[in-house]
Parts: C-alpha cells; structure tokens; sequence
C-alpha cells in the first residue's frame, strides 16, 4: 500500500473497489505499547475468576494433570500464533480474524467469518455477564448484606464499563492495571504459603501420568483450558492504536501466551500438589466452587480467602472490560468496511469507537434485563448456554483462519521458512478441527442437559452462511483499510 497514494484499490472477487485511506475514520494512534496491548488481553483472560472457575473443572476431569493440559493449550494457541504472526506483517485492521480471513479467502469468507466473530463476542459477553451478576450479588449479599437481584449489578457495571470504553484507552488501562495487579498480588501469596507450608513436594509429577491425561475427561478439560485464551484476538484488534504495529503485535501475543500458560500450569501445579495429587480429583468433583477458597482458608486465613472472592468479582469486571474494548473496536472495524452501518465506525473525541461501545452496551443490557426479569436463570440458561454457543463459535472462525492463513501463503511468496508459512499453519488447522470436534462431542457438558441449547448451535452455520451471503450480495464492503 503506497503512501503517496492515498486512493488505493481493493480488489475482490467482483470488481475493484477504491478506497480513500484518508477519509477512512481512524482511532487513536500510536497509543498503546507491547505491555499495554498485554494488559487488555490479560485482564480479559481474567486471571483469577478463570482459576476459581475454570480449574476446579479441569481438575475434576484430569485430576492433577491439569497443568499439563494448560500447557498443551498454551502450545495450540503459540502453534496458532506462529503463522498468524507472520501474516500480521500484512495486516493492520481493528478486524482481527475477519481482516486475516479477507487476506486469504476473499471478501464473502471473510463476511462470513464477521458473522461468526458477533455471534462469538456477543454471546460469550452474554454468558459472562449473567455469571457476574451472580458472583456480583452473592459477594455483597453476603459482605456488606446489600441484597439487590443480579439485574441490577449488570446494567449498573455495564454502564460504567461502556464508560470507559469511550473515554479512551488510557481510562481502561489505569483501572485494569489496578485490578490485574490485586488479582497477581494475592494468586501470589496464596502460591507462596503453599510453598512455604508444604515445600516443593508440591511440585510432584505424581499424577502427570497418561491415565490421568489421556482419560475421557481430557476433552472437556482442553475446551476449558483454551477458554482461558480467547481473547488473544485482541492483541490484533488493538494493531490500528499500537505503536510500531510490526513490533508491538508479536511481542504482546507473546507475552500473553507465555503469561497466561506459565500462570495457569504454575498455579495449578502449586494448588494440586498441596491438595495432593490424590485427592485433588475428589475435592474439586465434591465441591467446585469451593475448593480454590476453602484452600486459601485453610492455609493462609479467613482474610485471604474474602481478599480472593472480591477479587473474583472486580476480576470479572476487568474481563468485561478488555471484551468491551475489543468487540467495540471489532463492530467499529465492521462499520468501516461497509459489513455493519457505518454509524457504527464513528469515533469520538478520545480517538475511541463511541457509537459501537453504546450499541454493544444496549444489546447486551437490553437482552440480559429481559432474559433474567423473564425469569431465565442466570447460570444454568443464560451463562452455561451462550458461553457454549460462543465457544463454539470462537474455535469455527480459529479454524477458518487457520485455513485464510495457508490460503494466502499458498498465494503469496514469503521469505520465511516452510515451517512457518506451511507446516505450523497447516498443523493448526488439524489442531483445532480436532477441537471443534471435541466442542461438538461434548458440548453437552458445557451448556448442560437442554436440548433447547444445543439447538441453538444452529446459529453457527446461520451465521456463517449469512455473512457470506452478504459478502456475495454486497461487493463494496472492503476490510483493507489500514493504519501505519
């Protein structure tokens, strides 16, 4: 793309199309470094609701091989990353995966892949908030006797999160690092007063047999395990307001994947060996919720175990909040390329996607206040279904990418070795068509027993199929605008 022509062509399937890369609306730019890209992917990772949430079923099912399993899930997603990197050398568009997709398999595969990234987004968002409400309500229920209904916690958080979403960046950072930094501080003293109390025997590898990791609980604990990864998206998302995108992008996926992995094996690995690797299988199949807690409990006292249930709670806020920054850059990348409203791609002051912040916002609080005044339950419908069904959606449009990636390598030359253009890509394809299938076969175990909610895994190919429809229907839409 040569800078001393701002009109340039994007060619599709159809006709080219130009585009003025200078009337394009622009975020802010040259905002945002390799840690604070780091930081909005990490604090929506959710470091400490994951392991309170998360790990207790990853134990019930590989009992204390759950650090293996962490670790496997961190090699997929660095496997992924290894093709995806490269590729990011081409690409800089708030439209993550779509933008990679639009590169390799054209404009209609892309749009479809939009309509899975929205289903994906929205409804993880969907999921996550009700399961804040609950946590949000018990913790105050309970600490302060301020006994209001989930509701009413969600839509008074979702505002002041939308908030900061338009106030800038730099407003998110400063709370997220806050509430990154409480939930690092007190995983950490909890881990040293493991150590300190039971020495490094609690680093056994005891259970880090086949049995326990090739058992048939081994599926359910990767989808689980790579749902601490989710996010990682963002780090391309965030690539139009980083400095330095070609640097900065890599560096923070990387410090993402090697956090988050060595986080979660380490913590796992700490909290197994102290339980004992075996009991630990038992203790979190008995009691799931409580198990993290009645440990910091026991070992530490009764003041970190609440520091740890508040810090689940704000945890989930700074998850809310990196989604909301993300998905509302991804709806305005969609605006901007003709795929949404354009309205949607306005920008505010601050350099921040205001319109699209406001309409997730709406959509979200709209949909949780008539669902739960409507008398769903907040975990066992709204979180347990829409988390399973934008899981599901999320490992659909990893696959598609991984198939844009060797697509566009196949087409383009690159310097770089087959390992990274060819082979790394190609083995992520088989990497997650094989997790696809185990969201499939198992997907009973993430939303539950409800025929009604695996039903609603129809809206996977309904939205893949309207996206590409629309692609077909709509040769304008472009996802090549860049920022440098």
């Amino acid at each position: 793309m040569s800078s001393d022509n701002p009109m340039v062509t994007a060619v599709t399937p159809h006709h080219p199309v130009p585009i003025d890369e200078a009337a394009q609306p622009r975020l802010a730019r040259d905002k945002l470094g390799v840690m604070a890209i780091a930081f909005f992917v990490i604090a929506a990772a959710a470091p400490m609701a994951a392991l309170v949430g998360a790990s207790p079923v990853i134990f019930a099912s590989v009992g204390p091989a759950a650090p293996i399993v962490y670790t496997l899930a961190a090699g997929m997603i660095a496997l992924f990353a290894v093709g995806y990197l490269r590729m990011s050398r081409y690409i800089t568009n708030a439209g993550g995966f779509v933008a990679y997709i639009a590169k390799g398999l054209g404009i209609r595969w892309a749009s479809a892949g939009a309509g899975l990234a929205v289903l994906c987004y929205l409804t993880l968002q969907i999921g996550l908030w009700s399961q804040y409400g609950v946590f949000a309500q018990s913790l105050l229920k309970d600490q302060f006797s301020i006994d209001l209904p989930p509701v009413f916690w969600i839509l008074a958080t979702l505002a002041i999160v939308t908030a900061l979403v338009t106030r800038g960046v730099d407003a998110s950072l400063l709370v997220l690092g806050v509430l990154i930094a409480g939930e690092t501080l007190v995983i950490a003293i909890l881990l040293i007063s493991l150590v300190a109390q039971n020495g490094l025997s609690v680093f056994s590898v005891e259970g880090f047999t086949s049995d326990n990791l090739f058992g048939p609980g081994l599926g359910v604990a990767l989808l689980f395990a790579l749902l601490c990864f989710t996010t990682f998206e963002a780090t391309v998302v965030f690539s139009e307001e980083a400095r330095d995108p070609r640097r900065t992008i890599p560096r923070a996926l990387y410090v993402v994947i090697a956090f988050v992995g060595v986080f979660y094996a380490l913590s796992t690995w700490v909290i197994g060996g102290s339980i004992g690797p075996g009991k630990i299988q038992a203790a979190a199949t008995e009691d799931p919720a409580g198990v993290i807690f009645n440990l910091a409990e026991t070992s530490t006292g009764h003041a970190l175990s609440v520091a740890m249930q508040i810090l689940v709670v704000t945890s989930f806020i700074a998850m809310l909040l990196g989604v909301a920054n993300m998905f509302s850059r991804y709806l305005f990348a969609l605006g901007r390329a003709g795929a949404m409203p354009k309205k949607l791609a306005q920008v505010s002051r601050f350099g921040t996607p205001v319109t699209a912040a406001v309409i997730n916002c709406l959509i979200v609080g709209v949909f949780l206040t008539v669902a739960l005044l409507g008398g769903a339950d907040p975990i066992v419908t709204l979180f347990a279904w829409f988390s399973a069904l934008g899981t599901a959606a999320f490992m659909a449009i990893l696959l598609l990418t991984s198939v844009s990636i060797v697509v566009f390598f196949a087409r383009n030359d690159d310097e770089h070795s087959r390992w990274v253009t060819v082979v790394a890509p190609v083995a992520s394809i088989l990497t997650f068509g094989y997790v696809g299938y185990l969201t499939w076969d198992n997907y009973s175990l993430l939303s539950g027993p409800s025929t009604t909610a695996r039903w609603l895994l129809v809206l996977v190919p309904v939205c893949l199929a309207a996206g590409y429809i629309l692609g077909r229907v709509k040769p304008s839409i472009s996802y090549d605008a860049q920022q440098f």
